[in-house]
């Protein structure tokens, strides 16, 4: 037998013989009707085809239930896999997540911080792009909702609550293990635009330099307009490998999608990189990107905790939300990285 389609709460209200703010009590909560009002609701839902409109059953709410989520780039396994568990998180605490991306740019990263004020969300989990955000964007969205930065934070906003990894301790745990390989390792770098990036740049120079040891940093300045990380270090590495340089050197690069890139650049120049090789030729990354193990020379790195991070960041913006432990300074929960021992290095 074909249902009828009802478009309309009022119109579902007439079929099923109920009034519309009973109808609306219902979809907010069933067990804030009767049980018989219940029961008749769901039978009548049964003969019809009907979906209530998600806004308009929480207009009157307190709470929309709805957690807003900025990440930078969809193509990045990395931010889809912290994305998967923040998801995960929020639904076992009740909550809906609206997602946004800012596609690399930094007017779409903005209109994604107006969007979910515009939509009242409770609250707003941000991973920010880089220093192209434009931060007058995210101080006034801290204005109006309850937000904490994940991942990445800049350092004009020291003062918002953070959930991440411990980049300087994991980079330092890099750093030594390469050291002990063998030479101490160059540091692949990126332009100066990711705050993590820095971040580990940044720890490798201190621990180089406490140890004794002069730091090397390649690869900071923009090569192209627009290259994603891989390309970026297939052509720093490329660079220097053509002129015989570092070929028996460790290379340490700021994330693994650019220790992709520099995998690349060695197999063009004969390279294969890794412990079990000759010489002292090796790539080590950071992140644990799920391509990792697949690579050629499987890559070794450091592994950050997407459960961890996506779980602990739900759980503070919750505590926010609810007005818990709001006092004082704010909240950093950092969360240490896990070397992963692979081939390449």
């Amino acid at each position: 037998m074909k249902k009828s389609k009802i478009k309309t709460m009022e119109e579902l209200s007439e079929a099923i013989g109920v009034s519309r703010p009973t109808l609306s009590r219902y979809f907010q909560d069933p067990d804030s009707v009767r049980e018989s009002t219940s029961r008749k609701i769901q039978l009548g839902l049964e003969k019809v085809e009907y979906v209530p409109n998600f806004f308009a059953t929480r207009m009157n709410r307190k709470s929309t239930g709805m957690i807003g989520v900025i990440i930078p780039y969809l193509n990045d396994l990395f931010f889809t896999n912290l994305l998967e568990q923040i998801e995960l998180a929020a639904m076992d605490a009740g909550y809906t997540v609206i997602s946004q991306c800012s596609h690399s740019d930094p007017a779409i990263e903005a209109r994604a911080a107006e969007t979910f004020m515009s939509m009242n969300v409770d609250g707003a989990l941000v991973i920010p792009l880089g220093n192209q955000s434009d931060l007058k964007v995210y101080r006034r969205l801290e204005s109006r909702l309850p937000f904490v930065l994940v991942d990445s934070r800049p350092k004009t906003m020291l003062d918002v609550d953070y959930v991440g990894t411990d980049h300087e301790k994991s980079c330092d745990l890099m750093t030594d293990y390469l050291c002990r390989m063998g030479e101490p390792p160059v540091f692949l770098a990126m332009p100066r635009v990711n705050f993590n990036a820095l971040e580990r740049e940044d720890a490798y120079i201190r621990h180089m330099t406490a140890h004794g040891h002069k730091p090397e940093v390649i690869g900071t300045e923009m090569i192209e307009e627009g290259w994603h990380f891989e390309a970026h270090g297939e052509a720093v590495l490329d660079r220097h490998l053509s002129r015989g340089e570092y070929t028996e050197r460790s290379i340490l690069c700021a994330n693994d999608r650019v220790a992709i890139g520099a995998l690349r650049a060695a197999a063009r120049h004969g390279l294969v990189p890794g412990r079990g090789q000759k010489g002292g030729f090796r790539i080590a990354g950071h992140d644990d990107y799920p391509l990792c193990p697949f690579t050629i020379p499987a890559l070794t790195t450091i592994a950050q905790d997407f459960e961890a991070i996506g779980k602990a960041s739900v759980l503070r913006l919750i505590e926010i939300i609810n007005g818990e432990n709001t006092d004082g300074p704010p909240k950093i929960q950092l969360f240490d990285g896990i070397l992963k021992l692979r081939e390449s290095a």
